[in-house]
């Protein structure tokens, strides 16, 4: 695969904002408030409030990381994606109550992308990855086919939150709401990142899971480490830096 390199990060969840103080959380996690929004000021406010917390959360990451850089394509990846709106939804479907068409427009996994698409003016290919515990590999793979396909730059944007009642048995992954992003390029140098996936044995030890897969792949892109592993089922998923 394509080997590619991080131009610029940004990352937000209550309580960490500043990469630099998501660097030092990442060398040592501590439990972090589950509550918390951010302002996303950047966008238009008749747009902001329409956006749910997570949606929120997950555009701040994309302003940040985009900044001043020009237009590129796109990939928002979410394991689950706005749960509590679909929650929402259920219910009243439940109690045959009428639903909000805007609600519904906004559950699904494209539905951010296509704000932050409107908002910003962008034409730019956008994309919506969920891949269950291969969400941040699904979304590289993706942006490197885009990068192999010409185009210059692409960003990603990884972003979760804690599965609500009544799925939260499903997965305690997540234990607070987080986004990150990173803007892509090619590249060929000596310190370029590859990916690449190998067969495994489906009891292949994982590493330790101190933090969720999504924060474990972020700590490998931002701490400078030269490889990182995640197996999961019958693959294992290898991160590398070649210095």
């Amino acid at each position: 695969m394509m080997g590619f390199s991080v131009q610029r990060w940004a990352a937000w969840a209550p309580g960490l904002i500043h990469p630099s103080s998501w660097e030092t959380w990442l060398a040592t996690p501590h439990a972090l408030p589950a509550e918390g929004t951010p302002a996303l000021a950047a966008m238009p406010a008749m747009m902001r409030r329409r956006v749910d917390r997570l949606g929120r959360i997950a555009l701040q990451a994309a302003y940040d990381a985009h900044v001043d850089a020009p237009d590129a394509p796109v990939v928002f990846a979410s394991r689950y994606g706005d749960l509590g709106r679909s929650v929402e939804l259920l219910t009243q479907l439940a109690r045959a109550e009428p639903l909000s068409p805007t609600s519904f427009s906004l559950s699904v996994h494209n539905a951010i992308g296509a704000l932050y698409s409107i908002a910003r003016g962008d034409t730019s290919a956008y994309a919506a990855v969920a891949a269950g515990e291969e969400t941040v590999e699904a979304a590289f793979t993706e942006a490197c086919g885009l990068l192999s396909d010409g185009a210059p730059r692409v960003m990603v944007v990884v972003y979760d939150e804690p599965v609500p009642a009544p799925w939260e048995h499903f997965s305690r992954d997540v234990a607070f709401p987080h986004a990150w992003a990173c803007l892509l390029s090619a590249s060929t140098g000596a310190d370029a990142i590859h990916l690449d996936c190998a067969a495994s044995a489906p009891d292949a030890s994982p590493d330790a899971a101190d933090l969720p897969v999504d924060l474990r792949a972020l700590r490998f892109l931002v701490s400078g480490a030269s490889r990182w592993e995640h197996a999961t089922g019958g693959r294992r998923w290898r991160w590398a830096r070649h210095a």
